[in-house]
């Protein structure tokens, strides 16, 4: 769902509806314990619950998380298996608490690259959780933002090649229609862990007018506490979505 972009006059928000995070820092927080970088992946993991279970807290109706990117295959082959036996063991082990929390829980990213045992433990966990609404939770795994608009423009070209839409009809409003979060509304806030200040591919066209918070916590120390600060320094940012104060 495309941002309003007409607006003039500065918007003042209490909370902000849509986080999305990029969970960096779990293989240094491990290194810097002289742990395996996937003993860094699995605290961060446990971390989810206590980030997802603050969002009704503190007015946050959508979470979203970057879990893997399409650039993550490049990774050592031990750390890309276990990262994978980590998310379905995730997903085994959290699933029945998520429905019972009333999250509802969505993928995004391209899945033809995961194991048929990952995707079908990903579309029971979205079917099971499918009618919650108290928190929407998407998690994106084997994603990248230009992987999701090459793949859209794809879906895109063959509605006008069937006649579907005609190129005349094509605005701005047309391509968040074909993408991954055709059915979110565009994130009010991007947080990034670990220091790094970069946005890494995630979420390139939805996040045309969020607004950005990087921190220095390892994604595995990122408490609730911190969360709750970073909302809160939300609602005194000056939203104008280009335009000005009238």
């Amino acid at each position: 769902m495309a941002q309003d972009l007409s607006k003039s006059s500065s918007t003042q928000t209490s909370s902000p509806a849509h986080v999305a995070i990029i969970m960096d820092g779990n293989g240094r927080w491990a290194q810097l314990r002289g742990q395996p970088r996937l003993m860094g992946h699995r605290a961060g993991a446990k971390r989810i619950r206590e980030i997802v279970q603050t969002c009704p807290n503190v007015g946050v109706k959508y979470l979203t998380i970057f879990a893997f990117s399409t650039e993550n295959w490049k990774r050592t082959q031990s750390e890309v298996s276990g990262l994978m036996t980590l998310f379905r063991q995730y997903i085994k082990r959290e699933a029945r608490n998520l429905a019972k929390e009333g999250v509802r829980v969505r993928f995004i990213g391209d899945r033809v690259r995961l194991d048929d045992k990952l995707v079908k433990l990903m579309d029971e966990l979205e079917q099971l959780t499918e009618t919650n609404d108290r928190v929407h939770l998407t998690i994106a795994l084997n994603y990248g933002s230009r992987d999701e608009v090459a793949r859209a423009t794809k879906r895109l070209a063959h509605d006008v090649a069937i006649g579907k839409l005609l190129v005349a009809d094509i605005g701005e409003e047309t391509l968040p229609k074909y993408l991954d979060t055709c059915v979110l509304p565009d994130p009010d806030l991007v947080v990034r862990t670990s220091g790094e200040a970069r946005i890494s591919n995630f979420l390139l066209w939805q996040s045309a007018y969020s607004e950005y918070e990087f921190v220095d916590t390892l994604w595995p120390d990122f408490s609730a506490e911190i969360f709750e600060n970073i909302v809160d320094r939300f609602k005194s940012r000056d939203r104008r979505f280009g335009g000005i104060k009238v």
